[in-house]
Formats: C-alpha cells, sequence, structure tokens
C-alpha cells in the first residue's frame, strides 16, 4: 500500500499542490485590483507560445517554454493594440478576439504537429497529463530519503517545486510595495515606488506559474486556481495577510479532494472509470468557491 501511493499518487498529488498554490498567490493581487481574468488571459496566450517554442527548439524546458510565453503574450499585446486602433473596436472586445484566436491557433498547432510524445498535445493542454506523472524508481517512503531514487522524480515535481518557491520569495521580498500598491496606488506612486513596474511584476509572476504549471496540469487547473481558491479567501478575511493564507489554503485543500475524488469518487458511486484528475480539482475549486459564497463571514462585504 506504502509503495503503490508513493509509486503512484504522491508526485502527482504534490505537483498538483504546488501548481495551485503557486497559481493562487499572484491571484490573490490580481483579484484585488480587479484584473483576475489576466490569469485567464495568460492561460490562453502562453499556448502558441509553448507550440512555437517546441517546435523551434525539440526540447519541453522551462527557458524555451518562458520565451516562447513571453513572445506571445508580446505578440498578443500588439494585435489587441492594431484591433482597438485600427477597428475602434472597444478594448474588452478586442482582448476577447485576441485570447480566443491565439488559443485556437495554439491548438491547431498542435493538432497538426507532432508533440504527443513529450505530453504536448490537445488533450494535455486542456487536462494536463498529472495522472501519469508516477514515480517509477520508489519502492515506499524510504525512497524520499535515497538520492538515486529521488533522481528519478518526475521533472515536473522540481520544475514547479522551483516556480511556487520564486513566486512566493518575491511575494515575500516585496510585500509592502506590493500591498501598497494594490491597495492604493496613487499613495504609493507618491512614495515614489514604480506602480507599473509592480503590476508587471504580478503578471510576471502569474506567467511563470501558468507556464510551469501548463504541461503537468493542463489549462483549465491554471485558470481555476488564478480565480478561486483567492476569490474564496477574499469572502473569509478582511486582511490581506490572512487573505493569501486562506488562498493557499484552499488552493491545497482542491488539489488533494480533486485528485481524491477523480481517482475514487466515481469508483464510490458505481462507476467503471475515473475521471480527469484536472477537472476535477477545478471543481473542487469552484465549489469551495461556492461553500464560501454562502457560508463565509465576509460574503456580505
Amino acid at each position: 500500500m506504502g509503495f503503490e501511493f508513493v509509486a503512484l499518487s504522491l508526485p502527482p498529488l504534490v505537483i498538483g499542490v504546488l501548481a495551485a498554490m503557486a497559481c493562487a498567490l499572484p491571484g490573490n493581487f490580481l483579484l484585488l485590483r480587479r484584473q483576475a481574468l489576466i490569469g485567464d488571459a495568460i492561460s490562453h496566450v502562453v499556448l502558441p507560445g509553448i507550440v512555437v517554442a517546441f517546435l523551434i527548439t525539440g526540447l519541453v524546458a522551462a527557458v524555451p517554454m518562458m520565451l516562447g510565453a513571453a513572445a506571445a503574450a508580446l505578440a498578443a499585446v500588439v494585435l489587441i493594440e492594431a484591433i482597438r486602433r485600427l477597428g475602434n473596436v472597444e478594448p474588452g472586445a478586442a482582448m476577447g478576439v485576441v485570447f480566443t484566436a491565439m488559443f485556437a491557433g495554439g491548438v491547431l498547432l498542435l493538432e497538426q504537429s507532432d508533440t504527443s510524445g513529450v505530453h504536448l498535445d490537445v488533450e494535455h493542454a486542456l487536462y494536463g497529463n498529472l495522472e501519469s506523472l508516477i514515480w517509477l524508481d520508489a519502492t515506499g517512503w524510504a525512497s524520499l530519503t535515497d538520492p538515486q531514487a529521488l533522481a528519478a522524480l518526475p521533472p515536473e515535481l522540481p520544475r514547479m517545486a522551483l516556480a511556487f518557491l520564486v513566486v512566493a520569495i518575491v511575494t515575500a521580498l516585496f510585500w509592502r510595495p506590493l500591498k501598497l500598491s494594490t491597495f492604493d496606488e496613487g499613495f504609493a506612486r507618491s512614495l515614489g515606488l514604480p506602480t507599473g513596474l509592480i503590476g508587471l511584476g504580478i503578471v510576471v509572476m502569474a506567467a511563470l506559474a501558468a507556464v510551469a504549471a501548463f504541461d503537468a496540469v493542463g489549462s483549465i487547473i491554471v485558470i481555476a486556481m488564478f480565480i478561486c481558491p483567492p476569490a474564496a479567501a477574499r469572502l473569509m478575511t478582511n486582511r490581506l495577510e490572512h487573505q493569501v493564507a486562506w488562498s493557499l489554503v484552499f488552493a491545497t485543500l482542491s488539489a488533494v479532494l480533486g485528485y481524491v475524488l477523480a481517482g475514487y469518487g466515481p469508483l464510490w458511486i458505481g462507476a467503471a472509470t475515473s475521471v480527469s484528475a484536472a477537472g476535477m480539482i477545478a471543481t473542487v475549486s469552484g465549489l469551495l468557491l461556492a461553500a464560501a459564497c454562502l457560508w463565509a463571514p465576509h460574503r456580505t462585504a
């Protein structure tokens, strides 16, 4: 039993939790700035950038993926501005057209390219490959202290751990500027804080989390984790410190409960097969938000 859990369930569980928390952290600031849909936008825009980066380099690695995502984001900004100016289109409509078109273009690129061998195809882009991230060299709990076994961990785990660590450290180091510019941008600007740069930094953190999580958990979890845990946490408290803590709790609960329910929930009700872990994690995060809307102490604030 211990062997099966450590080898088959522990790595995807940890990866799911790390991905959820990495997205929830910047999601708090995006939510409070009324920019929550930027997380949604990022998850749509990065897909064609990641695919093109793979087609050019042949590698599913952090640096090419980040460069591809950055190039796609820049292209999205240019296209939005061009559509807005040339077509006299409302900015929100221009953003919707560009984000949808770029995501669709990424899906078409995936369908026409041979990327399934590296877990980069349409299905993995939407749902990720969380269930397949198993630890074949694990022999039980003792493997957690075995350097040789640890070297064979799924590469998504250290990549996701590093992304979460970077996002957490940056958030901690720049906590005061982030807090001031989020709640009172004018006051922060009067203190000499570079509010524009701070806003860009939040978007960069969100992009880092999204790109790191993309191939492991897919775009569905990324979108849900940017919005649902922070939104539920906002209903629990009026203090930012407590909100961030609550969002990490909700993100962890969503990942753990979603993964368990995806594997065992259908069996409990008599179904023959399990369901997508990514879809169930996103569903649980939505249910937690719904529960917070009904019973959280600050639901009317």
